[in-house]
Parts: structure tokens; sequence; C-alpha cells
């Protein structure tokens, strides 16, 4: 796809990913978008007090920070996000180990959550950013299941500690309320809507 061809006020950009999720970098692939990935680690602490959507919304404006407007070349669109993942409204964020994924898992087991996934985009004139969530229905999961998904897996990367593309997403998630690709990480139908009215 040619985006320029959707929108001819995007001729001649180029976009930046400023994240290292390999999901994220395949999901823009298949949309078609010229882009490159520069990452600048920041620290993805969140104040108190802020609603996951919100935080989703924090997290990715301060990655975003990252990229002074100064810093960003001409025709270039900056695409920063963050996804979180929350039930009742407690975000989980990524495990610091075994034993935590274990915990999450086991309270996701048998409830739905949300999945809430904040993008900003930046050029060197503008700013936007949005916000999508998805209702996840978890089915009941045994020890065994749990156990089995964190050996064989990579929970430790994902916040919530699961990845609706792995053996949990065919296995126990029963249901989904919203877009599937919010889950993996970019609804890349809403990135594609603003990049259109850009």
């Amino acid at each position: 796809m040619n985006i320029e061809s959707l929108n001819p006020n995007l001729k001649g950009y180029r976009f930046i990913l400023a994240s290292g999720s390999p999901r994220r970098k395949a999901l823009l692939e298949q949309l078609g978008l010229p882009f490159t990935v520069k990452v600048r680690p920041v620290e993805e602490t969140f104040p108190e007090g802020l609603t996951p959507g919100e935080t989703a919304i924090f997290l990715a404006e301060k990655k975003a920070g990252a990229f002074p407007a100064k810093d960003i070349p001409e025709k270039t669109i900056v695409i920063t996000s963050d996804t979180v993942v929350a039930l009742h409204e407690q975000v989980l964020g990524k495990p610091a180990d075994q034993e935590e994924a274990t915990q999450m898992l086991r309270h996701l087991s048998g409830r739905a959550h949300e999945v809430i996934t904040g993008v900003y985009l930046k050029s060197k004139t503008k700013k936007a950013h949005f916000g999508i969530s998805t209702k996840v229905h978890f089915k009941t999961l045994s020890e065994a299941e749990i156990a089995y998904y964190i050996q064989h897996y990579s929970p430790m990367d994902k916040a919530g500690a699961y990845g609706i593309q792995e053996w949990i997403g065919l296995a126990a998630i029963e249901r989904i309320e919203g877009s599937y690709f919010n889950v993996v990480g970019l609804p890349v139908h809403a990135l594609y809507e603003r990049l259109l009215n850009w």
C-alpha cells in the first residue's frame, strides 16, 4: 500500500516506530507503512490515580517525549504506543518473574478484563493521541495450563503475562469484544484512520 495515494497530505512522509516490539513491527509492515524502528528507552512509571485508559495514553506520550520536535525530520511521524491490561481497574504490567506471571494468569482465569492501547503520533509540527479498548474473556485455567504456557512461551515481555497470538489465545480465550490487533499491541485500524485524517 502507498499511504500517500490514500491521503495526498502524507506524500513523501516516513514513519518512525518507537517500539522494540516485534508484534508492532509486524503489524506496521502488514499495514504497508514505510518505517524504521528507533527505540529511546524511558522509565515506564506513571502517577497514581490514573484510570487504565489514562495510563496507556500517559505512557505512550512519555515515550513520544523522548523524541523532541526539533529532532524529528521534516515529513516524519513518530509512532509510540503502550498497552495495559486492566482487571477491575487494576493495571497489570509485565511480570517480573515466573511467580508473578503465574499470579497474573490466576487472576485473569475465568474472568473478563480490558486491554487498552494508547497511541501517540508526533511530527515536527503536529501531535495527536488516542486510546482503544478491547474486552477479553478468559476461560477458567487449570494450574497445569498456566504452568505449560509459562514454561513454553514468553509471558515476561507482555502486559498481563500473556500474548493473544500465542497458545493461550488459542486454548483459553473464549471471546473478545473489540479489536484483536489491539490486544496484540497496536490497534492498526484506528492508526490507519488517524493517518488518513492527518
